[in-house]
This record gives C-alpha cells, sequence and structure tokens, in this order.
C-alpha cells in the first residue's frame, strides 16, 4: 500500500458495459491549466484509438531481417567462390 500520494484521475464510464465499467486516467504533474473538455476529448481518444506498443507493426520485422541475411550470406559466399 502506497501511502502520501496523491493523483489526480479521471474516470470515464462505458457507454457499453459488457466488458469493461470504467476507464480510469491517472493526471500528469504537469497537466495544470488543461480544461476538462480537453481532458475529456483526450482521455475519449484514448480510449477509441488506444496507442500500440508496437507488436502489431513490428510482425513482420522478424522474417524481412531473416531474408535480409540470407541475402547477405548468399552474397558473401558468392564473393568468396569467385576469389
Amino acid at each position: 500500500m502506497v501511502k502520501g500520494i496523491s493523483r489526480q484521475v479521471i474516470v470515464v464510464q462505458s457507454p457499453d458495459k459488457k466488458l469493461f465499467e470504467q476507464a480510469i486516467f491517472i493526471l500528469k504533474d504537469d497537466a495544470v491549466g488543461v480544461t476538462d473538455e480537453q481532458l475529456m476529448k483526450e482521455a475519449q481518444q484514448a480510449i477509441r484509438n488506444p496507442k500500440t506498443d508496437g507488436k502489431r507493426k513490428l510482425w513482420y520485422y522478424g522474417p524481412a531481417w531473416a531474408c535480409a541475411g540470407a541475402v547477405l550470406t548468399g552474397i558473401a559466399w558468392i564473393i568468396t567462390a569467385l576469389i
């Protein structure tokens, strides 16, 4: 249990409560002077379009690097075979 820390939060109620009842956003300390409308707009945007950590877009990097390595290895093999 953490004691002595005060944080500001925004609680957004879910319109469709099949899976989630509410979303809780913890505000940064430097969020001073931001209007309620800006906070709600940012929270709703985060709910509609969550930022991924890049895992969805990186699925093809493994095969791409494997192919690039195979091509470079093939080129190195051809160069050494010709020399």
